[in-house]
Formats: C-alpha cells, structure tokens, sequence
C-alpha cells in the first residue's frame, strides 16, 4: 500500500515521498538543487549538550557533493573537555536521515545532524551520539527488542509581568488563553519542531507560574511521540535549539533551568521508555505490565543512583530532588503514583474504545486499533540539564542490565510503592528505600561505584567516564543544598549561572 505523506509536516518529506530514516544522498542533491538551497549547516552535539554548527555556502553541485560525502574537519578539544589538544582533529560525518529545513535562516538553508569520526575513520568511540548507538544495539542483541522513549519537555517562559488575566500562583496547569500567556509561542514550536521532524504528542501550559518583582515567570512543556531512542535523543536536542532561537526572536528569555527558586515548581525532563518487537508493545500483554517490563523496571531501580550523572548534571538538580516535593528521591515504582522515580501511567486497555462510544454515541467500537501500543514506563528524576545521548544511553544499558541481573522480577517487586510516600502516614515505606543522590558530588561517586555495568560491552568508554565523574566532582557541592537553604538570593545567582543547561 502505497503512503500518502501530505499530512507530514516536514518539508523534506512531502517533496521526496519518503519517510527521514530513508533519506539518501541522491535526495539530498535532489531538494538541493530544486528548492534553491544555498546553503549546508552541519549540526553535531558538544561535551554541553547544545547543538554546534558549521556553516558552508554551496558554490556548485561537485561542492555540495564533497560536502555530503567527505564531512569535515573539527577541533575535538575545543569540543570535549576530555581529548587533547596534540590529537584533538575529528570528521564531523552527516547522518542523511536527519536533515532538516531551517526554519529560521533567511538564506535557504538544510541542516543535517552529524556524527564524529576519529583520524582512522572509525567513530569516536567517547562520542555521546556513539554511545547511545552502541548502547541500543547491545539491547537489541541481548533482548531481541527495540527501545523506545520520548521526552516531556519542561520549560519556563521569562517575561515582563502582565498585568491583565493574572493565574493564581503555581495554578498554571493545561491553563488556555489569556491566562496562559505564551500559548501562542508554545505552538510556534511545536510545529517547527514538527517540521524538522520532531514527533510531537502535545504541549500545555503547566503548573509553574508566578512573579519574582516585574519579571514573570511561566512554565509549560511540549511531550514527544515514542521513536527508537537514537532519534528521541536527536529530536529532543533539535526542539531545544528551536525553542531558544524563536524565543531570542520574540525577545523573552526561555530556560529549561531544574530549578528557578524555592517553593516553586521546578523543571523535569521525564523520560517515557517502551520495548517494541515486531509492532507490538513488549510492556504489556491481555492488560498487564509483563515479565519484560518488571525486568527493564529493575535493571532502571538498580541503577538510578549513578543515571543521575547523566540526568542530572549541575548543582541545581539537586535543589528539585528534594523530599517532600512531585520530584522524585525514593528508588521505588508504582502505578499512577508521582511520588515514585519510575511510573507507570495510566494506559488504555480493558473497555478502552467504550469511553468514545459513550461519549459519541455515533461512532462504533475501534476493535481495529491496539490500546496498548500506548503504554509506557516513565523515568522521573532526569531534567534540563542532561546530556540526552547519555541519558538514553544510560537507560538502555540500565533495562539491558536488568534482563541479565538474577531475579529481577522480584527485584521489582520488592520496590513497587502503592501510597504517597511523601505523606508522613507512609514514612516507615520511605525509610525502607534507597534514595537518589544530593549533590553532583554522590552522583559522582555513584557512577563510580556502578561504571562497569556503563563500561560492559564497550558502550560507555573510560576516557568519557573518567570525564563525567571528574567533571561531577569539581562543583564541589555535596553541602551546597544545605548552606544555601531557602536564601532567595543565593538561589538566584546560583540559577544565573546555570540559566543556559543542557
């Protein structure tokens, strides 16, 4: 059966009639040259998490040719802190199936996301894009399954306050127009997200809302569709440059910051993952959660300490993992709960298609359509700050470790949590609990303790470790929390100097 792409919002793929993973050269060539495109940006992912960009001007076809077939030189020690400078010259190579039209050059421009190569041709072994692929293909093997996920991504709108259609304090919650100021922006995103390739599943407004003086704050967030992994990490890091660059257009400030101040509500960066096999959702069977699920739930429990090196990567983190608030400390998972790291949401199965019969009383049963393809299992902790390859990089190897760790079945089953463990009722189930770190200082130590399970099979290399973990440990902050307390002012210079994560 033949697709029909004239809903896809990506210009590439309406011209080419094809889906992005299919992109190839020729068609590259193709747009190019019959869409008066003049000018290539490759795109590739720092030690910083933002997105770099070299720019080059197409002066003829054997141009744009050398271009898409040879890559080009870049300077890795500028680039990561941890390779020298006396062998530092690396191949920025682009992965066709990215490219993209920029939608904010006023030069017609393709941007296309590009992988690093070391001197041997080979790929760099310490690179983040690197790591998550060797890290989904080591699943792959061990499991004989796909790994999935999508991002919720949290955000705050910095502004001048306005004065008219105020929302009540931290009230914000899917609020509409005119309460919700920045609703008209949010969608501007979503769909240049959208047109670059990105799987958008919704945005809103969200619960964080409030004024600090004349400046106004607002939070809202834009969910993802569940893809390969791979391409949740290349969406999520082309959203954020989209985001910023539209808001330095609207002249507002945006930061996707953990924490703005005390008693407000931070920014997470929650994680859906899934497990697919042959279209078919490996997380859930007849209405439950499967063996599959409790082993990838376990392998995620198990490690949680140390993914926060990955997830949760300045000092700021920690001022949103605190007890006591929606964010999570206890390592534990339950159904429905938000006061658990990992969630399982509320899906659709049992009598799912009775709910739009009753509601339309005209249309019939959708027995055709699968409820639980919809199903996923939600990682709390990470935020803004993290380095999005390694953290799905991270995850992969964490569900992979679960299939191979012995009795993880009941592994899980020992942490699952069916109350509000923030409610003092439940303290005693709190206290049973291993808790997540506190500072980047014990995140460091906990990669340190678990690293071999990162270093297995190659996907995590010593020298990128060796990098995070003395990078955690140089903030120094494994009393920072408790020496600044609720001082609003020390908060403040301390969210300045992180305002720009990840």
């Amino acid at each position: 059966m033949e697709q029909n792409f004239t809903l896809n919002p990506n210009p590439l793929v309406q011209f080419l009639q094809k889906e992005q993973k299919e992109f190839t050269k020729a068609d590259i060539i193709k747009y190019v040259t019959e869409n008066q495109i003049e000018m290539i940006n490759f795109r590739y992912v720092g030690a910083d998490g933002r997105l770099k960009t070299l720019n080059f001007i197409i002066s003829s076809l054997e141009h744009l040719d050398s271009i898409l077939t040879y890559g080009e030189r870049v300077d890795g020690s500028s680039l990561f802190p941890y390779i020298e400078a006396g062998s530092s010259d690396l191949y920025v190579i682009p992965r066709y199936r990215t490219a993209f039209l920029n939608p904010f050059s006023e030069i017609p421009a393709l941007d296309i996301l590009c992988s690093y190569y070391t001197k041997d041709g080979k790929p760099l072994e310490s690179a983040p894009e690197y790591t998550l692929r060797k890290a989904h293909e080591e699943f792959k093997k061990v499991t004989g399954m796909e790994f999935q996920a999508m991002g919720e991504l949290e955000y705050y709108v910095i502004s001048e306050k306005e004065e008219l259609f105020e929302t009540a304090d931290q009230r914000g919650y899917h609020e509409s127009t005119p309460f919700c100021k920045w609703a008209d922006f949010r969608c501007e995103c979503m769909r240049a997200i959208a047109q670059t390739g990105g799987k958008i599943k919704y945005g809103h407004s969200e619960v964080g809302n409030f004024t600090l003086g004349n400046i106004q704050y607002e939070q809202n967030e834009i969910e993802f569709l569940p893809v390969n992994i791979e391409e949740a990490a290349d969406q999520l890091v082309i959203a954020k440059w989209i985001m910023r660059t539209l808001a330095l257009q609207y002249g507002i400030n945006l930061t996707f910051a953990p924490k703005i101040t005390a008693g407000k509500a931070g920014s997470g960066l929650h994680i859906h993952t899934r497990l697919m096999k042959d279209g078919k959702n490996m997380y859930i069977e007849n209405g439950q959660l499967t063996d599959n699920a409790l082993k990838a739930i376990a392998g995620i429990l198990n490690i949680a300490s140390s993914l926060t090196a990955f997830g949760n990567t300045n000092p700021t983190s920690y001022f949103r993992l605190v007890p006591h608030q929606e964010a999570p400390t206890n390592i534990c998972w339950g159904d429905r709960n938000r006061s658990v790291l990992v969630r399982v949401p509320l899906g659709w199965t049992e009598g799912a298609d009775k709910m739009i019969t009753d509601a339309n009383p005209l249309e019939k049963p959708a027995h055709s359509l699968d409820p639980g393809i919809k199903q996923t299992v939600e990682f709390r902790c990470p935020d803004g700050s993290a380095d999005l390859y390694l953290l799905l990089a991270g995850l992969a190897v964490a569900a992979r470790h679960g299939f191979e760790m012995q009795d993880s079945i009941q592994y899980a089953k020992d942490r699952y949590v069916s109350v509000n463990i923030f409610d003092d009722a439940h303290k005693a189930t709190a206290e049973r609990l291993s808790h997540l770190p506190a500072s980047c200082a014990e995140s460091a130590e906990c990669l340190e303790q678990q690293r071999s399970i990162y270093e297995a099979y190659g996907v995590f290399s010593k020298n990128l470790l060796d990098g995070l973990i003395k990078k955690l440990k140089s903030y120094d902050d494994r009393t920072l929390r408790t020496d600044i307390g609720n001082d609003m002012m020390k908060i403040t210079e301390l969210v300045k100097t992180y305002i720009n994560v990840g």
